[in-house]
């Protein structure tokens, strides 16, 4: 029989947070943002592609506006996606540089 002694200490170490997840959660939100993006752009070219075939010109601008903020939404998200992978590869270690966060 092993009894252990009583006497002697047990060393316990804290519990690390488990490795970040790739893509992280900003990244996952950034990326399906411009899925949803991408969607319509392909939806509003469509139907842009079809008036333009068909002759008709009645809404054309306001696809063409809806595509211009779709372009800067897009932007936007990619600027986020970019921030967020950076800070996931700083959080890996694979790249140097302060952690902001969230």
């Amino acid at each position: 029989m092993d009894k252990k002694n009583p006497t002697e200490k047990t060393v316990s170490f804290p519990v690390c947070g488990g490795k970040p997840k790739v893509p992280s959660d900003k990244e996952t939100e950034a990326l399906a943002a411009m899925k949803a993006i991408k969607e319509k752009v392909r939806d509003l070219k469509d139907r842009r592609a079809v008036m333009a075939a068909n002759g008709k010109a009645g809404d054309m601008e306001s696809i063409e506006k809806e595509l211009a903020r779709l372009k800067a939404d897009w932007e936007i998200w990619e600027e986020k996606r970019a921030a967020a992978a950076k800070e996931r590869m700083i959080l890996l270690g694979h790249e140097e540089g302060p952690v902001e966060k969230a």
